[in-house]
């Protein structure tokens, strides 16, 4: 065993907030996910610049295309390579592309279809970088403290949300669109870095028990295989698939045109829309601190369950202070349901199938769920706003009545760290 491993398997459950390979990990996944934030920021004025609203749309939703159809790819190519350089690899690429079209932009005005070329070429990269993300932390810490490292990856992503837009807003002021590109890449190559130095931990016994690779299409199937017999992780992808599906487009969409009827305007919007933030960032910073909850597996059905019946809940309240309150409660749940099931994932996924595993979760939530925005929008032209967050609600919560039929997700403990 080499110095690294060993100090790798002395301090691996060392909390993850004073882990240095940790912090290492999460100011590259952050670096990187704020370069994201500006990258879009960059590619919708570019698009405004060439084109009109309609062109816009394309050009945003452009990257979405590669990063579904790929999503199940990247999980297979994660579990083929070590993960750790795959997303070097995809840092260094998203590097290089936004800084060659920084330099471009600042040279002349692009063209529509290249800014399309270059959504199509960053969201294929993402399908191979997010699987891989999802596969790296058990390979840095012990089983014992991946609830906390799932809970500072959440917090991380919140600081993403709230750091990225301004970053972006105020690049564009002083650069312009060229110079708000540069940042990005700055970003992405920021990441690369700590990477480098990142500690990998001995692959696990699954893994090295593997049997040899075959083609990608025999992996991914053999991968599918594996999620639709694990009588824990089936259930645990099922029920976050059918909440993801459920509840992203009502609460996305949904929320705009709920205060569109209610009257309670942008600011309105930006209140529910911060409380139920907050509330995601307070459940994050709950298991960043505590690490391991009790009865994980019961904790997760519950706080599942009111968070579709809050979802509900926010359709029908009739006073915006109420709506936050209602929204601020959900997010809490959603965020330790998010948080636990990602643990649970981890802590049970033979090491072998992690990437695969994770292009899975990953493909509900960035791949699929988007789909359902153009619906809510038809349903609550149909229906109203009311009757589609309660209809929503309810359908999330056949992701409780997947997760209480499993005696294993009834049963489910996280790791004691040792």
């Amino acid at each position: 065993m080499t110095t690294t491993d060993t100090a790798l398997s002395e301090h691996g459950d060392t909390p993850a907030y004073r882990d240095g390979n940790v912090l290492r990990w999460l100011t590259a996944y952050t670096a990187s996910l704020v370069g994201d934030s500006v990258y879009f920021v960059a590619l919708g004025w570019s698009a405004q610049k060439s084109g009109g609203p309609a062109e816009v749309g394309l050009v945003m939703a452009a990257g979405a295309v590669p990063r579904a159809l790929l999503m199940l790819v990247g999980g297979v190519v994660a579990d083929r390579f070590d993960p750790r350089r795959v997303i070097l690899a995809g840092d260094a690429l998203r590097c290089l592309l936004i800084l060659a079209v920084a330099a471009g932009i600042a040279l002349s005005t692009p063209a529509l279809w290249i800014l399309v070329v270059v959504a199509l070429v960053f969201g294929a990269v993402d399908a191979m970088f997010v699987p891989a993300i999802g596969a790296l932390p058990p390979r840095i810490t012990g089983p014992g403290q991946l609830a906390r490292v799932t809970g500072m990856r959440s917090l991380s992503m919140r600081l993403s949300q709230v750091a990225g837009p301004p970053i972006g807003g105020l690049a564009m002021g002083l650069g312009g669109t060229a110079g708000t590109f540069a940042v990005a890449g700055l970003l992405f190559a920021l990441s690369v870095p700590f990477l480098l130095t990142l500690r990998i931990r001995p692959p696990g016994v699954g893994e090295e028990e593997r049997p040899e690779a075959g083609t990608a299409r025999q992996d991914l199937l053999d991968g599918l295989r594996y999620i639709r017999r694990h009588r824990l992780v089936g259930p645990l992808l099922a029920a976050g698939a059918v909440y993801e599906l459920g509840l992203v487009g009502t609460l996305n969409v949904g929320m705009v045109l709920l205060n569109a009827e209610r009257g309670w305007g942008p600011s309105g919007y930006g209140w529910v829309v911060g409380g139920f933030g907050a509330g995601a960032a307070a459940s994050a910073a709950l298991l960043t601190v505590v690490g391991r909850l009790p009865r994980a597996g019961l904790v997760l059905v519950g706080t599942l369950l009111v968070g579709c019946a809050g979802a509900g809940v926010i359709g029908v309240v009739p006073a915006l202070w109420a709506a936050v309150v209602t929204a601020a409660v959900t997010g809490l749940c959603a965020g330790v349901f998010g948080s636990l099931n990602s643990a649970l994932v981890q802590t049970a996924t033979d090491p072998a199938y992690l990437g695969r595993v994770t292009s899975v979760m990953m493909l509900a939530m960035v791949g699929l769920a988007p789909l359902s925005y153009p619906l809510v929008g038809a349903a609550v032209g149909a229906w109203g706003s009311a009757a589609v967050f309660v209809g929503c609600g309810a359908f999330g919560g056949l992701g409780v009545a997947i997760a209480l039929a499993s005696r294993e997700v009834r049963g489910a403990e996280l790791p004691r760290p040792r």
